[in-house]
């Protein structure tokens, strides 16, 4: 089809825009190289051709989204993430979903994996065979289109899985070089022996230790050795081929021309490879991204990246864009230490180290970026708590994540989580934990006593939850079921794909019956209190403009070491927030309150006056307040 005039002015104005922040890395990644030009060249037609493809309702979206680079900071923005089949087995019966979302005022939804995987054990999704098509238990990539519409009118945006460390074994390019291609071996990793492998090893952690140990896998095929980082159908691409970063370019604009909204770019901390090293989070890993990002931002403006690496502050921080990444990096990141630190406090009622991670690591402002703020996830918790910042505050590190680790177990003497283990580090003690949002915050085990007080507790500890990822700063995401308090699915050990990954525990279908129960009215039950709290935490955010993201953040030294306490400061005027982290009631001194800039008493949240007692704000166990 061919272009007007304004199209190709308007692709051209882009690629100026960009043209620094896309060629200065590719010259410094690859510009040694013999085919640097050609590679120059191919890519320029690549971004040239799929802008000529891209659909005229997605031109006019990257247009509006191009004069508001906002859109995504503001409080309206609201996500939701989920398994197409756990939550409505296919991609048509997500469409009949639709105004089930848009009631909770979801406004960004992450299809969890949808991408083609292997068949059989595929790391839930993430061992991808077919980058262009969709896993034909869902549908095919007709359907998403059409879903991708429907969502787009109702101003939701999609956020897909797009996996950059590696492949599943069956991909194109594998058997390809399994087959002697002797370019698409180039692709991968390979090593005629155990040399080269035996000292990357050395220095080399382990993703999954007591699943697949090791980072090589031998392949009888070839007779080589594979990298294999996560398991050993996932094989680990080379970026240091700059036609891996053209072939990775070109699924990410036909993603995008296919309605992709946001691209969840997994695993790329660990894209580049140095001997010596952890291989993780090398300075080439950024210089990729920021040219992946300005490849987006020449043809496909309106994408946002969202930069999956769950590693600790100092390590993530420059995935949001630092230095000379600063503002072209990625647009999202996850807030892991949040999360982390939420689910630390909730177990020792003491928020010391939580304020000090918060203040010691991040600024209060961010570049054209923003958290993706959750409180559970698809994965499992590792506790990244670094040695340092336990000692800041007069504790362990190692003893304050067996600490951890016992308590959301349920070992802990007086705990009250139901969790169970995913895995153990022999070498370090360190576990990591699987576990419902709900069983975690204590819901199962009250449930199975009948100890209402305990299910009151629980209740409110979710809500809380729901309120410190939606009144922090970024993006908050519910993890489906979340908002109607699912417990621990046992099921998952009856399969045979699934029995040796715990995780799957806290990945349970949703419960459509208990849905339309709660909906219906607040019957008083533990899932009507918990969706009705949050759908109002939700409407409250929404009509809150001082949690815009662009806004700075200050974290607070709170008058009590239960209590978190933080300050958006707004051009309005400051909103000043605080979560009561204990089972107890606290008194806030409504003087300290004054001091941090407030000018009334009224709690944004609720909606209505706070209460003064002897000029304390008195807090129920577990509340949450959005002072203005």
């Amino acid at each position: 089809m061919p272009q007007s005039e304004h199209d190709k002015k308007l692709f051209e104005l882009r690629f100026e825009r960009s043209r620094s922040d896309l060629f200065d890395m590719l010259d410094a990644l690859y510009g040694q190289l013999p085919s640097y030009a050609a590679f120059c060249e191919a890519l320029a037609g690549v971004m040239a051709k799929a802008w000529a493809d891209r659909p005229e309702d997605l031109k006019w979206l990257d247009m509006r989204r191009d004069l508001s680079p906002d859109w995504f900071q503001r409080p309206e923005m609201i996500g939701y993430v989920f398994y197409i089949d756990r939550f409505a087995g296919d991609l048509k019966g997500v469409l009949e979903k639709l105004d089930y979302l848009e009631s909770l005022g979801v406004t960004y939804v992450h299809f969890m994996p949808c991408l083609k995987p292997r068949p059989g054990d595929s790391d839930g999704g993430y061992s991808v065979m077919d980058y262009r098509a969709i896993n034909p238990g869902y549908g095919t990539m007709a359907d998403f289109e059409g879903v991708a519409a429907a969502f787009r009118s109702r101003g939701i945006s999609i956020c897909i899985d797009l996996v950059l460390n590696h492949t599943a074994k069956e991909h194109a390019w594998a058997e390809a070089a399994r087959k002697g291609d002797a370019e698409k071996r180039d692709y991968y990793l390979l090593f005629d022996d155990r040399k080269l492998p035996d000292q990357y090893e050395e220095t080399l952690h382990e993703v999954f230790p007591d699943t697949a140990p090791g980072n090589f896998t031998f392949d009888k095929t070839m007779k080589k050795w594979v990298w294999t980082s996560f398991n050993t159908h996932q094989w680990d691409l080379n970026w240091a081929n700059p036609k891996v970063f053209l072939e990775i370019a070109e699924v990410m604009l036909f993603l995008a021309n296919k309605g992709v909204d946001v691209l969840r770019l997994d695993a790329v901390a660990f894209m580049w490879k140095r001997l010596g090293t952890r291989c993780q989070s090398e300075p080439e890993v950024h210089m990729i991204l920021q040219a992946l990002r300005a490849v987006s931002r020449i043809v496909c403006p309106a994408v946002l990246h969202l930069e999956e690496a769950i590693v600790g502050p100092a390590e993530m921080l420059p995935y949001l864009g630092r230095g000379r990444h600063d503002g072209k990096e990625g647009n999202l990141a996850y807030h892991n230490s949040l999360m982390v630190q939420f689910w630390s406090s909730l177990a020792s009622r003491d928020t010391g180290m939580m304020t000090h991670v918060m203040n010691s690591h991040f600024p209060e402002v961010l570049t054209n970026a923003t958290y993706a703020n959750y409180i559970r996830c698809h994965d499992d918790i590792g506790w990244a708590i670094t040695k340092a910042d336990a000692e800041a505050v007069g504790l362990s590190d190692t003893a304050h994540r067996a600490f951890l680790s016992d308590f959301y177990e349920g070992l802990f003497p007086g705990s009250f989580a139901r969790g169970e283990l995913f895995g153990f580090n022999p070498e370090t003690g360190d576990k990591r934990m699987s576990g419902s949002l709900a069983s975690l915050a204590g819901l199962e085990r009250a449930i199975e006593t009948g100890d209402k007080v305990a299910i009151d507790r629980a209740v409110e500890r979710i809500i809380m939850g729901h309120a410190l990822i939606a009144g922090f700063s970024g993006i908050p995401l519910i993890y489906m079921g979340d908002e109607i308090a699912t417990l621990n699915d046992e099921s998952y050990r009856d399969d045979p794909d699934k029995r040796h990954d715990s995780r799957w525990i806290h990945r349970p279908a949703m419960d459509w019956e208990t849905v339309a129960r709660v909906g219906r009215k607040d019957d008083g039950s533990p899932e009507a209190r918990v969706f009705h709290g949050v759908r109002l935490i939700l409407e409250r955010r929404r009509a809150t403009p001082e949690l815009h993201a662009a806004y700075p953040l200050r974290i607070l030294r709170s008058p009590h070491p239960g209590l978190l306490t933080f300050v958006h400061e707004a051009p309005t005027g400051p909103l000043l927030c605080a979560f009561n982290f204990t089972e107890n009631e606290l008194a806030l001194p409504g003087s300290w309150v004054l001091l941090q800039g407030a000018e009334g008493f009224h709690d944004a949240l609720s909606d209505a006056p706070l209460r003064l007692v002897d000029g304390n704000i008195a807090m129920k166990p577990y509340e949450s307040l959005w002072i203005r």
